[in-house]
C-alpha cells in the first residue's frame, strides 16, 4: 500500500534523493522546498504523484498551512520526514546574533513548527511517522560547530521527548543520527 509522505528539504542531498526513491516506489510525496523550479523534473516525470510545496520552515504559520494542504491534497499524511537543515561552520565565540538565531530557526524551531503541525492530522488518524533528521553531532561535539550541534542536541531532546508523549497515539519518532 502506497504512503503519502511529506518530506522537507527535498531540493537537493538526501531530501531529493529520498524524494525520488518514495516516487520510484509508488508512494505519493508532497516535497517542500525553497525554490519549486528544483522539483520540475521530478514532477514532470511523477505528475499528480508529487505535491511541490514552497515553504520556508522558519515560518510557523506557512509550516501549518503546508501541512494542511497536504492533507487536503491527499487526504491523509503517514510520514513526516523533517529533513531541511543546514550546517553553520564557525568558532562559539565568532558566531553573531543572527548566525545563531537562523541556525536554530531552521533545525530546531523549523522542525517542531512542522511536528506540531502534523500531529493533529497523525492523531485523527490513529497512525504515523515522524523522521527528525538530526546527526551524530547531537550526540557528541566536534570544534567551530558549536551552534550546529547545540540546534541537534535540541532536535534529540525533542525528540525523545515527543516519542513518548504520542506513542499511544500510534504515531512513531524516529531519530536518524
Amino acid at each position: 500500500m502506497s504512503k503519502v509522505i511529506l518530506i522537507t528539504g527535498a531540493s537537493r542531498g538526501f531530501g531529493k534523493i529520498w524524494t525520488e526513491a518514495f516516487l520510484k516506489r509508488g508512494d505519493k510525496v508532497a516535497a517542500t522546498v525553497r525554490n519549486l523550479e528544483s522539483l520540475a523534473e521530478l514532477k514532470a516525470k511523477y505528475g499528480d504523484q508529487l505535491l511541490p510545496l514552497q515553504l520556508d520552515v522558519n515560518s510557523r504559520d506557512a509550516s501549518f498551512a503546508a501541512v494542511k494542504a497536504v492533507a487536503d491534497h491527499f487526504g491523509r499524511i503517514d510520514v513526516l520526514i523533517n529533513n531541511a537543515g543546514y550546517g553553520l561552520f564557525g568558532a562559539v565565540e565568532e558566531t553573531s546574533e543572527a548566525e545563531a538565531r537562523n541556525q536554530m530557526e531552521t533545525n530546531f524551531f523549523g522542525v517542531l513548527w512542522l511536528s506540531q503541525a502534523v500531529l493533529p492530522v497523525m492523531r485523527a488518524q490513529q497512525s504515523g511517522h515522524i523522521i527528525q533528521v538530526s546527526s551524530f553531532l547531537g550526540l557528541v561535539t566536534l570544534p567551530v560547530l558549536g551552534i550546529y550541534n547545540a540546534s541537534k542536541f535540541a532536535v534529540e531532546g525533542l525528540s525523545e521527548t515527543l516519542a513518548s508523549e504520542v506513542k499511544d497515539f500510534g504515531i512513531h519518532v524516529t531519530l536518524v543520527e
